[in-house]
């Protein structure tokens, strides 16, 4: 039972880094493979699959060679000089999308609760600190309760959808869109999620002994992103075309079902935001600990002041600005670390 408590534990963890504010939203979704038609249930599985190959990769190579950073990491892969100026990209990037999550959660509290927008960015500094103080393992802790959330909300969506008239149209949607574009789609979606994070698999490999752990939860994870991708592409081809002209497609669905469910969407929202935001400040921590003498701490307290200022930019900004850099950053590390698949073999990975 402690063997697959940790299976667990690290599945969620995985699946609460991903899952953020434009996943919760349906927009990733939306973009990403809805548009798509019938099609996009198979560019999900694509999808799945990278999730769960490269993300057992990335762990295991970090267990083999002892990557406290995903620095150390990216060095081994690619060379001394370019793997520092992936990491420090990397590095800018998490920073930025870490604030552009911290402006999420102002923006969820101010639309959502009719709260203040700096109160919402306060109370996420607050629980930042917390968890963050207590390392790996309370990360894992949180994403342990956050993700089955994510999980029991996506299933009472599915069901919802199951009783319309049109809950076949996931099966029937066509699309103009070119090919290329189409089968191209899941892995930018991939690349850009999978190289942020590496920013908590590096050191979860790290930290977890058994390998067996990190494969069945990697394993796991992989399947639970591409369960719930697949149970958002299915509620929101039911509503196409028409949902595509809503900036929060998902809000629009979770109106029809009562308010009490519109409170946990709220909350599941909050978490994937939360579990996104924590996931990237850890991993610029453990970085930037190879860099200073500072105290964790005092490089945490630093890092949560950072993404603060930032943050009063406001979020549609920083999401315009921001996700493009990090999308094309992103996709440099997929292909690299997919072309240097004989290192991480040769490092006794499956």
């Amino acid at each position: 039972m402690r063997k697959w408590n940790q299976v667990m534990q690290v599945a969620f963890t995985y699946i609460g880094t991903i899952v953020g504010a434009g996943f919760a939203s349906g927009q990733e979704i939306l973009q990403f493979f809805t548009q798509y038609g019938r099609v996009a249930a198979l560019t999900i599985i694509v999808a799945t699959i990278f999730f769960i190959w490269l993300g057992i990769k990335v762990m295991l190579l970090a267990k083999s060679i002892g990557a406290q950073s995903y620095e150390v990491l990216n060095t081994q892969l690619f060379g001394d000089l370019i793997g520092r100026w992936i990491s420090f990209f990397m590095m800018i990037i998490l920073l930025g999308t870490s604030a552009v999550m911290l402006a999420g959660a102002g923006s969820l509290f101010a639309e959502q609760l009719n709260f203040s927008y700096q109160s919402g960015l306060l109370l996420t500094l607050i629980l930042s600190y917390l968890v963050l103080s207590n390392g790996i393992q309370a990360i894992m802790r949180v994403n342990s309760l956050v993700v089955p959330l994510m999980l029991i909300f996506t299933a009472i969506v599915v069901f919802h959808t199951w009783q319309m008239p049109n809950h076949e149209s996931w099966l029937k949607l066509s699309s103009d869109l070119p090919l290329a574009r189409i089968w191209f789609s899941p892995i930018v979606y991939a690349a850009f999620n999978l190289a942020g994070a590496q920013a908590v698999l590096v050191p979860l490999g790290n930290t977890i002994e058994d390998r067996s752990i990190l494969i069945w939860g990697g394993v796991f994870g992989g399947i639970g992103i591409g369960l719930m991708l697949l149970a958002a592409h299915f509620a929101l081809s039911a509503q196409m075309p028409g949902i595509q002209q809503f900036e929060i497609p998902m809000g629009h669905i979770i109106q029809h079902l009562g308010k009490s469910i519109q409170l946990i969407y709220i909350f599941v929202i909050f978490g994937e935001i939360f579990t996104t935001y924590i996931a990237g400040l850890y991993g610029l921590t453990l970085q930037l600990q190879q860099k200073t003498t500072l105290h964790p701490r005092t490089l945490l307290l630093i890092l949560l002041i950072i993404s603060y200022v930032i943050s009063q930019i406001g979020f549609s900004m920083l999401l315009s600005t921001l996700y493009p850099l990090f999308g094309s950053v992103s996709l440099i590390w997929f292909v690299m670390i997919i072309y240097r698949r004989k290192l991480i073999m040769n490092s006794n990975q499956p």
